[in-house]
């Protein structure tokens, strides 16, 4: 744990993003899995790391660290947990490149959010911000209607609307550790994907995809954002975490062979464009409230 304090915020940022990347490629590898079956054993692996990371981090005062989370983490866990099921189902059910540019759409949802919850002005750049987000999903979306794909576009939104919903349960009790909240999320999952699956037998690939996922890709990717977002700035972390969006289309085109759309380059195009507006709103006119 102290090499890793020692490494710089951004670097971390970066790192945790790269983990990240690999969600849509390692869902698109399984065989014979569905989604349900990946949630569970992907959280299983996934609650397993964050409970060792607690342990190291609070070792006796780790049920503490649970009480001291309070209400606020634990319905901070419940509503990441529907995002972590959103992001499998939507990773299994349409295109790497769909979900990653609409889970991009995060910061503009904090935008709304907090006008809506804690009275934050819109200002008209934000506004524009939005309605260029908005085009860039409608035709990104919109251009690809098949039953099958069109759940799993919507299925994404649950992503940047549960982690703008978890910044307003931050940003409303900022003393919260919401690292206890990650353990609530997983084990959340775990008992949603065995309910929804038939069975939670599958093959030994599978098992080492769901443990490359629940360890590796979202284990380390949480803990390496979590620890370097404590000496970054928001509207650094934002920026860095787009990495993830272009990353994550790259690495399915690579090693999946998934290709992307002529209208999904556009419409994503179009939503990176407008995050980075806001981006540019929050760096430059909004300092004191992101830092």
């Amino acid at each position: 744990m102290n090499v890793i304090n020692k490494i710089p915020g951004p670097i971390l940022i970066f790192m945790g993003a790269l983990c990240l990347s690999f969600g849509g490629l390692i869902v698109k590898k399984f065989e014979g899995s569905t989604e349900w079956q990946i949630l569970f054993w992907r959280s299983i692996f996934f609650t397993f790391t964050v409970l060792v990371f607690l342990i190291i981090t609070y070792k006796k005062k780790i049920f503490k660290s649970f009480h001291d989370s309070g209400l606020p983490g634990f319905f901070g866990g419940i509503i990441l947990s529907l995002g972590f099921c959103g992001y499998v189902f939507a990773m299994y059910n349409t295109t790497v490149a769909n979900t990653n540019f609409i889970i991009s759409l995060q910061i503009l949802f904090l935008a709304i959010f907090g006008y809506l919850f804690l009275k934050e002005k819109i200002s008209s750049i934000t506004l524009i911000s939005i309605l260029l987000a908005i085009s860039g999903v409608i035709l990104m979306v919109g251009n690809d209607m098949s039953p099958g794909n069109l759940s799993g576009n919507l299925a994404a939104f649950s992503m940047p609307i549960t982690f703008a919903v978890l910044i307003m349960i931050v940003r409303k009790f900022p003393s919260v550790d919401m690292v206890p909240a990650q353990f609530v999320a997983g084990v959340c999952c775990c008992l949603i994907g065995f309910m929804l699956s038939n069975k939670i037998n599958i093959s030994y690939h599978d098992i080492f995809l769901g443990f490359l996922a629940g360890f590796f890709q979202v284990g380390f990717g949480f803990i390496f954002i979590t620890i370097g977002a404590r000496t970054t700035p928001s509207a650094m972390v934002g920026i860095i975490m787009l990495s993830e969006s272009v990353l994550g289309p790259l690495w399915a085109f690579i090693f999946a062979g998934e290709r992307v759309t002529f209208f999904t380059i556009i419409g994503g195009s179009i939503i990176i464009f407008a995050v980075l507006i806001q981006f540019c709103v929050l760096l430059f006119f909004n300092k004191k409230n992101i830092e």
